[in-house]
């Protein structure tokens, strides 16, 4: 395996390879398993494979548990902090008792309290990129940015970044602090990002988009085939667009990647892995398992030609509706 490429997340110094690991999956969620149940031990092996083949970018945030999954990370890392590039995210209200409100709470007062409890859950005195979770609609992003400009300035955190936002957002709190990284999902069944012109705005503003969710939530491996093969406390079960018709027209368009790949000699996760790499966008498909890991990295080496693109964005063309990627409460709380 070739070593990983690396790239400039943002225009504010901070450099990442292209592909990170998303570890929400590697905890409960409120109580539901995310993605079918999880082990400590192959989540810790998994982060540390892969450190070996050059994945030092985890992301994480104070929601993922609530807290468990920032303290799973503290085990994974011990000893050996500076390997890695922490992104975690705030904004989830977490009361003193670990108790989710449900609330997005962007004060600046919560701010504070919310960096301290990450460090200490991650076992460390600096993350090198936090993200504000969702934007929260009662407090003026500019007061959010310019809290978390003053925890830049006491070196709690390198860098700046947003999670599900729009244009419009990114704009103003740009102005009152360099954003390095916007989160968004993106993938093949996801552009939103693209039609609604944010990615233009980023790329104007030299801002990185951050890719989670690039194989849809697993979606895109090609592996489930109908909706019972999610576990039952699975909460992809609850989404609109694994749910119903929409599933199976969404797996009549996984069928035709699954084609494509087939041409190519990848799996159907490592070609949508690459649509993404190949646009030199940071993606960071989420696993707990060696051997998931190992498979997404080598996705890093494949390189699609102007032709090949096109032919995948010609399955899934932009426009497509694919179904809403959240329940109804949560498509609320994405910025639009």
């Amino acid at each position: 395996m070739t070593t990983i490429r690396k790239i400039n997340l943002g225009n504010q110094g901070l450099v990442v390879p292209i592909e990170g690991l998303g570890c929400m999956g590697m905890t409960k969620f409120a109580g539901m398993n995310m993605y079918g149940s999880a082990d400590e031990t192959e989540s810790i092996a998994t982060i540390h494979r892969a450190l070996e083949l050059g994945v030092n970018f985890l992301d994480t945030a104070d929601l993922y548990g609530p807290q468990e999954n920032e303290r799973l990370l503290a085990k994974a890392i011990k000893g050996n902090r500076n390997s890695y590039i922490i992104a975690t995210k705030f904004g989830y209200e977490i009361d003193e008792k670990d108790q989710l409100s449900w609330q997005i709470n962007g004060r600046p007062d919560y701010i504070k309290k919310a960096i301290e409890r990450s460090l200490k859950n991650l076992g460390t005195d600096y993350i090198d990129l936090y993200y504000l979770h969702r934007l929260d609609p009662k407090t003026p992003i500019e007061d959010t940015v310019g809290a978390m400009s003053e925890l830049v300035k006491e070196g709690k955190i390198g860098y700046i970044g947003l999670s599900e936002v729009s244009s419009r957002t990114i704009k103003r709190a740009h102005v009152v602090h360099p954003l390095t990284a916007v989160q968004r999902e993106y993938s093949l069944f996801e552009r939103e990002v693209e039609s609604s012109g944010t990615l233009a705005t980023m790329n104007e503003l030299k801002i990185g988009l951050v890719a989670y969710s690039p194989l849809s939530r697993g979606f895109l491996t090609g592996e489930i085939k109908t909706p019972d093969d999610f576990e039952e406390n699975d909460f992809r079960r609850n989404i609109p667009r694994y749910q119903g018709d929409q599933f199976y027209k969404n797996i009549e368009l996984v069928n035709e990647i699954e084609i494509l790949a087939a041409k190519k000699g990848v799996s159907p996760s490592q070609l949508a892995i690459a649509w993404i790499l190949n646009k030199d966008i940071v993606a960071i498909p989420g696993t707990k398992r060696v051997k998931y890991v190992e498979d997404n990295i080598a996705a890093a080496d494949i390189i699609l030609n102007k032709e090949e693109m096109e032919q995948l964005e010609s399955i899934v063309p932009l426009g497509t509706s694919t179904g809403d990627p959240y329940d109804a409460t949560s498509m609320t709380q994405l910025d639009r």
